[in-house]
């Protein structure tokens, strides 16, 4: 007993991951609109990655996108995490989890392609009608015109006007409008749809964000706080080239930590993730 409130003690000060906070309950009223049915509780972003010792996750607002995204659904544990096709992720190593959501069955749900998509299956739960999403030529694209009978085409570069059957704004037809959306929209549209924020204020829901050809998009899903020294710890998720299943990173440079991710000091000018190092000014909300 002892021996057990001195390591607490220890770990509390040191900031250590080796003992862990217990994982928080799933508030009511979350819905995960391309479930079938709910998912075990036990099963979410919070049960399976509580906050390193000495830490509690940032408070967010009931109901708000970052709350949303700490309960995401989680696939059994030791899932890996495969692309479109059904193949294998090449880098299995960095996968810490994957995320119980379709990757769909062509190359579209890459990294970027992975924030909108969440982005937007949160914004169906709540309310559909204020999705929408920029394409890389600035075309302010709306899910409430898609099935309204408005969308667009494009022609040599150009993206003009178009028609379409109108329908009612189903979780189905949102699986539709995400497919051009996915085609003409990326890493550059998104960078500019999103507001810069520094490092040192990120939140769940923020986007490191790499805007370009290439690019790369990782999304922040929970951050936790130390007690004492008031380090951050960031979880992230991802999809990458090819489109591959949406997975939480593992720390893979310091596997002490786990899938959390010490979020760099103020004289550093890199976050280093398994996959893609952003500049520190590479940091991004949705508004």
């Amino acid at each position: 007993m002892r021996t057990s409130l001195l390591l607490m003690t220890l770990a509390l000060w040191a900031g250590g991951p080796c003992l862990r906070a217990a994982a928080q309950a799933q508030p009511d009223g979350l819905v995960y609109p391309w479930l079938t049915q709910p998912g075990s509780a036990a099963a979410t972003l919070a049960a399976r990655f509580p906050a390193p010792a000495g830490c509690q996750r940032v408070a967010v607002a009931a109901g708000s996108w970052g709350e949303w995204l700490r309960y995401l659904p989680l696939s059994p544990v030791g899932t890996p995490a495969r692309t479109f096709s059904g193949g294998l992720k090449n880098r299995q190593e960095v996968v810490a989890a994957v995320v119980k959501i379709d990757v769909g069955t062509q190359d579209l749900q890459q990294c970027a392609d992975a924030v909108i998509r969440l982005r937007a299956e949160y914004g169906f739960s709540r309310n559909p009608n204020k999705i929408h999403f920029h394409l890389t030529t600035g075309y302010d694209f709306w899910f409430s015109d898609y099935v309204a009978g408005r969308t667009f085409r494009v022609v040599n570069e150009e993206v003009l006007p178009a028609t379409r059957p109108a329908e009612a704004p189903t979780h189905a037809a949102l699986a539709r409008y995400l497919v051009p959306t996915f085609g003409y929209a990326g890493t550059l549209s998104l960078s500019r749809e999103l507001r810069p924020v520094p490092l040192a204020q990120a939140k769940p829901g923020d986007v490191l964000i790499h805007g370009g050809s290439p690019g790369h998009a990782v999304l922040v899903v929970d951050v936790a706080e130390h007690a004492v020294t008031r380090q951050k710890y960031l979880l992230l998720a991802q999809s990458y080239m090819p489109a591959q299943s949406i997975h939480v990173l593992r720390n893979v440079e310091e596997p002490r930590l786990g899938a959390w991710f010490a979020l760099p000091g103020p004289d550093e000018t890199e976050f280093s993730t398994p996959e893609w190092v952003f500049g520190r000014q590479e940091l991004g909300r949705f508004e």
